[in-house]
């Protein structure tokens, strides 16, 4: 009976290991050509302002926040969203009277992947288990991926970012 139990005991110990480190999680791709007349963006900043020509000295249309979803018009998932100036041409909605206006193109990532947490998830300094824990995910937290680089994601964290093992 004893030597069963340390062999339990053991084969558990081997194989805790391989279960810490995993990830589960649902990845959302972007969207492909043509399902679309624009491509959904993401603002990546704490106050981004959308104005009225592609200029920074232009009069505000509205201010967005972190997380918000322009909707950037005219974008091509093959050669990237048409920019004058560095701006890119948006609107706030699929309405006639939804605001629109430009926005820089610096601070936002269009047409994400997006990484959905089916569990609690570390989120690291960068890209070692053994770095920094900078956040711990809920389950259902979706995040814009700003790009996969060998086994880990690197997302959009409040401003900043963090690298997520898959």
């Amino acid at each position: 009976m004893k030597k069963f139990a340390w062999v339990s005991i053991l084969t558990a110990l081997m194989l805790i290991p391989g279960y810490i480190g995993t990830v589960y999680a649902e990845i959302i791709p972007p969207y492909e050509p043509g399902q679309q007349i624009g491509y959904p963006a993401v603002v990546l900043c704490e106050k981004l302002t959308m104005r009225e020509q592609p200029d920074s000295s232009s009069e505000a249309v509205q201010t967005l926040n972190y997380g918000d979803q322009p909707i950037v018009v005219g974008a091509d998932t093959s050669t990237g969203p048409q920019k004058e100036n560095g701006f890119v041409y948006c609107t706030l909605g699929d309405s006639e009277d939804s605001p629109c206006g430009w926005i820089n193109a610096d601070y936002i990532i269009v047409n994400p992947a997006w990484y959905v947490t089916e569990k609690e998830t570390a989120v690291y300094a960068w890209n070692d288990t053994a770095a920094c824990k900078v956040a711990l995910l809920d389950k259902n937290t979706r995040l814009p991926v700003l790009k996969e680089e060998g086994d880990w994601y690197v997302i959009s964290l409040r401003a900043a970012v963090g690298w997520i093992h898959k």
